[in-house]
């Protein structure tokens, strides 16, 4: 099966971590630390993004069995999160 990710953070998505719409029901697309009743729970720009997601660089290395420093993992996460739903349109 393959692998979905939550389209603003880039976080692994399993149902136990999708947001919910403004119905109750289950988002599709986005985890529940960035979506909830039907809007996002923070409002940033992409690098704010990158920014707050670098500090779970020692989660996401456990995660991909990698060893990024923080600077790599940022400059991955660059690279990545304009193909996500939230940032495509953005840049």
């Amino acid at each position: 099966m393959e692998q979905i990710f939550c389209q603003s953070c880039g976080m692994p998505l399993a149902d136990s971590d999708k947001g919910t719409n403004i119905d109750g029901s289950l988002n599709e697309d986005y985890c529940n630390y960035c979506y909830k009743d039907g809007k996002f729970t923070m409002e940033m720009t992409m690098e704010q993004m990158v920014d707050h997601c670098a500090q779970f660089t020692d989660e996401i290395n456990k995660w991909s069995g990698q060893n990024m420093t923080v600077e790599e993992s940022k400059e991955m996460m660059r690279q990545f999160y304009p193909t996500l739903k939230r940032w495509r349109n953005i840049l």
